[in-house]
């Protein structure tokens, strides 16, 4: 099923995930790892994102952050570019390092928060990367380490973990080091790593709530909470996107795009909708495909009425980009 629009914000809470291309490698040795942890720290201090939990695996990565004022998209944008560019180099290698469209799944913080912390922390051990809690304590490429003293990196929000363990540092790190021990054996959690309400109770993009006959809330793959969450920040994502314009006003605004967009690049608004495979109407059709679905926040089948599409013909254009 093709993705919708990213949802970023500032300021909002996100679990995001990180894999190399065809389960690839995203880092080979030590300096790979110590390069790609120096540019999260160093970009997440100039960007003001909040680092709280990471585990840099082989062939992927976890972070749970909190974004700055430039939201998600531009702390990823700059970490994935600048990796991927310091690796080819080293490797002498060509091409894509990392899957295009990372996950980001934007989270509530209760009951959410600890829990992955928790899961991700625990990556390299479920990985058996590492075999005991005790070999974990010293890891130094998850930041649990940091957490629990081990490593100081300035760049992670530790303090801001370990105070929802206790007030003195040394009772919520023995707290913190036994809520993660508990977790051990836990193994993979699903509804942590897509969809939240919705993959728990089974996909359903509107689930009924367990013990609450006739009661539905609100499910989205791209967030992690309770309906009412949920439904909050798809409210709140739609009113940025469309800047408060709701209705036949907003659909007028995307038809005016349509138009402009066609006028820039010298394509009739009817030859688009003709369904023409002229190279120049094609990518005009590309170019607006993209723009209504991830930046106006247009559904797949009102972006296909608009530009003379099926909705399977959207999707395979979000797939090609993907």
């Amino acid at each position: 099923m093709p993705r919708g629009a990213r949802l970023d914000a500032p300021g909002a809470l996100h679990h995001v995930i990180i894999r190399g291309i065809e389960g690839r490698n995203i880092v080979d040795d030590y300096l790979d790892r110590e390069n790609f942890i120096n540019r999260l720290g160093k970009i997440a201090l100039e960007t003001k994102t909040a680092i709280y939990a990471w585990a840099l695996m082989r062939n992927h990565a976890h972070l749970l952050l909190r974004s700055g004022a430039g939201g998600v998209s531009t702390f990823m944008r700059r970490l994935l570019t600048g990796h991927a560019i310091s690796y080819n180099r080293r490797h002498h290698r060509q091409g894509h390092l990392f899957q295009n469209r990372y996950k980001s799944i934007i989270c509530e913080e209760e009951p959410y928060f600890l829990e992955l912390v928790r899961y991700i922390h625990l990556n390299p051990l479920r990985a058996g990367i590492v075999d005991t809690l005790a070999k974990l304590d010293h890891y130094p490429w998850c930041g649990h380490a940091v957490v629990m003293g081990t490593y100081d990196h300035l760049w992670h929000h530790r303090d801001d973990v370990l105070k929802r363990f206790g007030k003195r540092v040394a009772l919520a790190r023995t707290v913190y080091r036994a809520f993660v021990e508990n977790g051990i054996g836990q193994d993979r959690r699903p509804e942590l790593t897509g969809g939240g309400l919705i993959r728990s109770v089974g996909g359903s993009s509107i689930a009924t709530s367990p013990g609450k006959k006739g009661f539905s809330e609100k499910g989205d793959a791209r967030i992690l909470g309770s309906g009412e969450f949920v439904q909050k920040v798809v409210d709140e994502t739609e009113r940025n996107v469309r800047g408060n314009i709701t209705g036949d006003d907003f659909i007028k605004a995307v038809q005016n795009e349509i138009q402009l967009c066609c006028a820039e690049r010298n394509v009739t608004v009817a030859a688009l909708l003709s369904g023409s495979r002229r190279r120049a109407v094609s990518a005009v059709r590309r170019q607006l495909a993209l723009k209504l679905v991830n930046e106006l926040g247009l559904s797949l089948a009102e972006t296909g009425r608009q530009l003379g599409l099926t909705t399977s013909g959207v999707a395979q254009i979000l797939r090609r980009k993907s």
